[in-house]
């Protein structure tokens, strides 16, 4: 059984900096991405950050690039969103994913993880930015 658990959200002023952690029990073999979703007052939860553990380059939405960061705490083991320069619109619920199988995709040079509707989700951490 798949079990993800997110932590480190909180209320910060725009331009500062967070890190966000999850922390992943359950997953079998190689062939699973790992990845960052948030769900913002639009509703819709969408795919910000991807990664796969078979390779191929990491997945950053056009609204994150440049400002967040995936990287894995092997110490820890969690796999965590590093996330700078928070603006207003970035408020939302942040969740850690991970799926089986996820195809690849072609993205200019590079081929990375799709990065949507992935099976299995955290609870969820709010990140609430202020102006």
């Amino acid at each position: 059984q798949v079990q993800m658990a997110e932590s480190g959200g909180g209320l910060v002023q725009a331009g500062d900096s967070l890190t966000l952690s999850c922390i992943v029990s359950g997953l079998v073999g190689r062939d699973y991405s790992l990845g960052w979703f948030r769900q913002g007052l639009d509703g819709e939860r969408k795919g910000i950050s991807c990664q796969s553990e078979r390779g191929g380059s990491p997945y950053y939405s056009a609204s994150v690039k440049g400002r967040f960061s995936m990287f894995t705490d092997t110490v820890k083991k969690t796999f965590n969103l590093r996330m700078y320069d928070l603006k207003p619109e970035d408020t939302a619920m942040y969740y850690c994913a991970a799926a089986y199988n996820v195809p690849f995709v072609h993205d200019g040079p590079f081929t990375r993880p799709k990065c949507e509707a992935y099976t299995y989700y955290g609870q969820g951490t709010l990140v609430t930015v202020s102006s």
